[in-house]
C-alpha cells in the first residue's frame, strides 16, 4: 500500500532536484509524500560556477519555483543527523522528519583541508557566495595587474583558468597541477586545449605539487614559491560525513556503499545518488559528475516508484559518452569517450563545441521543467555490453 509513504530527499543539487521532481511525476496518484531538504533556497548551477568566479552574473533560480506544481514540500535547512533505526532525519539540530524511503543526494565539495593554508588563503567554487567573493577579489587584483593561481588542472580548474584569463586579460593566470591539463583526453582534443591555454596566455606549472598556500603565494614541493594575489583551489573533493556518522556503510572516502540498484548495502531503505554514492559497474566505478549523476537520479526515482508499487527493479546501467570542456565563452572542446571514460578518436572543437557545451550546461533546468509533465530521459548510454554483466 503506497498511501502515506514518505520519501525524504537530502540535497537539492542536480541529482536531488531531478530525483524529487521525477519521483513526484511518477507517483502523483499513489499518495506518496516527498520532502526535499536543502540549506539554501537557491538552486546552484555547479556547471557554471567558474562563470560566477570570473565576474559574470547568472540567473537566480529559486528551488520553490522549480518545484511549483509538483506537490514536493521544500524544507530549507541543513540535515545534521540521520537515525536509520527510527528512520528520522534531524534538520538544523531541531526539526525531525520521518521517512519510509531516504534519497541521499548531498553531493561533494572541494576539499581544502589536506594542504596547509588552503582553507584560509584560497577560494573555492563551493557556493555562489564564495565564487562571488573571489570575483570581487579579482577586480582588485586586476586593477594592479596582479597574479592569480588556479590549483588543480582537472576539468573544473581548466574551465576556471580559461574563464578568468579571457574575461580579465590584465591578470596573469597560472594553472598549477601535478598532472598534465587534459591528460584524460585524446591527442587531438588535448592539443586544442593547450592551444587555448597558450592563446589566453595562461602559465602552466605542470608536475608541481602545492604543499602550502600562503597569504601572497603558493609553495611547491620543490621549494619554489609562486606569487599569488588570489588563489582558487579546485584540487580534491570531500563528501559530507553525515552518512558515516549515522552508521551507514561507506567506503574510505565517506561515499555510501550501494548495491546494483543504488540502495545502501546496510540500509536498503536508503538510496544514494550522484557524488554521494560509491557506484561500481562491471567496467569500473563512477566518478562524480553531472553526466553520471543525473542518470543515477533518474534511475532512483523510477526505482522508488516501482518499489512502492511492489514491482521488481533491474540493476542500474550507465556508460560515459563525452568530456565537455569550456575554454572561455568563445571556445570549447568536446572529447567523446568510451563507456569507461577513456577517450575515443572523435572530438568536437570550435563554434560547434561552444554550442554543444552550452546545451549541456543548460540541460538540467530544461529537464526539470519538462519532467513535471513527462518522463524525460537523461541516460544517453547504458554502457552496452560493458554493463550487461554485474560488477565484480
Amino acid at each position: 500500500m503506497t498511501n502515506g509513504h514518505h520519501v525524504v530527499v537530502l540535497g537539492a543539487g542536480y541529482t536531488g532536484m531531478f530525483s524529487a521532481i521525477r519521483l513526484a511525476h511518477r507517483t502523483r496518484r499513489t499518495g506518496v509524500e516527498i520532502t526535499l531538504v536543502n540549506p539554501s533556497s537557491r538552486f546552484v548551477e555547479r556547471l557554471r560556477m567558474h562563470q560566477i568566479a570570473a565576474g559574470q552574473q547568472l540567473a537566480d533560480h529559486q528551488i520553490p519555483d522549480l518545484l511549483a506544481g509538483t506537490g514536493v514540500t521544500f524544507v530549507q535547512g541543513t540535515a545534521t543527523a540521520i537515525d536509520p533505526e527510527t528512520r528520522r532525519v534531524t534538520v538544523d539540530g531541531a526539526t525531525s522528519l520521518g521517512y519510509d524511503t531516504l534519497v541521499y543526494a548531498l553531493g561533494s565539495s572541494t576539499d581544502t583541508g589536506k594542504v596547509p593554508g588552503a582553507d584560509v588563503h584560497a577560494f573555492t567554487l563551493n557556493s555562489p557566495e564564495i565564487a562571488g567573493r573571489f570575483a570581487a577579489r579579482l577586480t582588485e587584483v586586476a586593477a594592479a595587474s596582479g597574479t592569480v593561481t588556479v590549483c588543480g588542472a582537472g576539468l573544473t580548474g581548466i574551465e576556471a583558468a580559461c574563464e578568468i584569463a579571457e574575461s580579465r586579460p590584465a591578470l596573469r593566470v597560472t594553472l598549477i597541477s601535478p598532472d598534465e591539463p587534459g591528460g584524460m583526453m585524446g591527442a587531438k582534443a588535448r592539443a586544442r586545449l593547450h592551444r587555448a591555454l597558450d592563446r589566453l596566455d595562461i602559465t602552466l606549472e605542470t608536475g608541481a605539487r602545492v604543499t602550502k598556500v600562503l597569504p601572497e603565494g603558493v609553495e611547491l614541493a620543490d621549494g619554489r614559491i609562486i606569487r599569488s594575489d588570489a588563489c582558487l583551489w579546485t584540487a580534491g573533493v570531500k563528501v559530507s560525513p553525515l552518512a558515516a556518522d549515522a552508521g551507514i556503510a561507506t567506503d574510505d572516502r565517506g561515499l555510501i556503499l550501494v548495491d546494483a540498484t543504488l540502495r545502501s548495502v546496510s540500509h536498503p531503505e536508503i538510496h544514494a545518488i550522484g557524488d554521494a554514492a560509491a557506484v561500481r559497474l562491471a567496467w569500473g566505478q563512477l566518478h562524480g559528475s553531472c553526466q553520471s549523476g543525473l542518470p543515477t537520479a533518474q534511475y532512483t526515482a523510477d526505482t522508488v516508484a516501482r518499489l512502492v508499487r511492489g514491482k521488481t527493479v533491474k540493476p542500474f546501467r550507465f556508460g560515459y559518452y563525452h568530456q565537455p570542456v569550456s575554454l572561455g565563452r568563445r571556445d570549447a572542446v568536446i572529447q567523446f569517450t568510451r563507456t569507461d571514460f577513456t577517450p575515443r578518436r572523435q572530438c568536437l572543437t570550435g563554434r560547434g563545441a561552444v554550442v554543444y557545451k552550452e546545451m549541456v550546461s543548460s540541460s538540467p533546468l530544461i529537464t526539470y521543467r519538462f519532467s513535471k509533465r513527462m518522463n524525460v530521459s537523461t541516460i544517453v548510454s547504458k554502457g552496452g555490453r560493458a554493463t550487461r554483466r554485474p560488477a565484480p
